[in-house]
């Protein structure tokens, strides 16, 4: 697979210009005031079924998103342990949901607890009621309400993904002041948005291969994943809605999160990435506001990044950082 974007120095140095709205925050401010308005609690039932894993403990979680709608999550931690724990909450690559148990034990065998969070409409056990004006192309998630920042489906899935950090403080255990967010592609966008919009909360992010980062260019670079979604439907109606539909983008680009997001942060790219363009990466992380920043390189990577090698650099990156649990 070639290299798919810009060459090493012209990504390291790849800073462009921010299209943030001048009402960006007070979107986001009235958006989660919202959300935080509805009754709700969180509640945590044991998965019984899950007594063969002899080293976690399994929780089925169900904490108040958008619209005070429950979304599912799993919680994960060793079996046994003293609390409260340091909280890895992980956000899900595209078009997948929290899947099953067995497919998140790392960070438990690490000391960890995980809180794995199903993306509604993309997971099974988290629905999306809600469709914004049912403006939708491609069959996928992102044009989905794209018609308005208001009924865009990311101002959902990113409210749910903040609310889920406000649940940490509600689940037994769990340590509120060690709280560190991650995911991949999807998730890794997602990532970059809860570490701005629950800044003073997070205590590290980690964001792999993000996705959802500077979508002026992504959609212009981009041909292969969920990108090109959004370049068909320009492509139908590029006459009259291509800046309206790129400004509605803005509202929920990584690039303006990370330039508010101050927790310690461990990017990673992939130069040979066809789906997240090393650029659109290098665009955030240029900008994220934080001064404790690192990005992990893999100069042969698609867009698995280091694979398993990754996990192993993101605990090391924990530790140096005073994130591990105690033994």
């Amino acid at each position: 697979m070639p290299l798919t974007d810009l060459g090493t120095d012209d990504l390291v140095g790849y800073r462009p210009q921010l299209t943030a709205p001048s009402d960006f925050d007070a979107f986001w401010h009235r958006t989660l005031a919202e959300a935080r308005s509805y009754d709700g609690t969180v509640k945590a039932e044991r998965v019984t079924s899950a007594h063969l894993l002899h080293t976690v403990e399994v929780d089925d979680v169900r904490f108040p998103g958008w619209n005070g709608d429950p979304v599912a999550a799993w919680l994960l931690r060793p079996r046994g342990a003293e609390g409260p724990l340091p909280v890895v909450v992980t956000y899900i690559g595209y078009s997948g949901g929290r899947g099953l148990p067995t497919d998140h034990l790392f960070w438990s065998a690490a000391g960890y607890a995980q809180l794995v969070v199903d993306s509604r409409g993309q997971g099974h056990d988290t629905p999306d009621r809600t469709t914004g004006d049912g403006t939708q192309w491609a069959g996928g998630f992102m044009t989905r309400g794209i018609d308005s920042p208001e009924n865009y489906y990311y101002r959902r899935l990113i409210t749910d993904c903040v609310r889920a950090v406000d649940a940490v403080a509600e689940l037994p255990g769990l340590d509120p002041r060690r709280i560190v967010v991650s995911g991949g592609s999807q998730g890794g966008g997602l990532t970059l948005a809860v570490a701005a919009l629950a800044a003073d909360r997070v205590a590290a992010a980690l964001p792999d291969v993000p996705f959802l980062c500077h979508f002026r260019r992504a959609v212009q670079i981009t041909g292969e994943g969920p990108y090109p979604e959004i370049a068909e439907y320009l492509r139908w109606h590029s006459r009259d809605r291509v800046e309206r539909t790129l400004a509605t983008l803005d509202y929920f680009d990584g690039v303006h999160f990370a330039r508010r997001a101050t927790a310690p942060v461990l990017f990673s790219v992939a130069l040979m990435d066809p789906i997240c363009p090393p650029s659109t990466v290098y665009a955030a992380y240029n900008h994220y506001r934080g001064e404790d920043r690192t990005m992990t390189v893999w100069p042969f990577g698609d867009h698995g990044g280091g694979y398993g090698s990754n996990p192993p650099v993101q605990l090391s990156w924990l530790h140096e950082r005073g994130l591990a649990p105690e033994l």
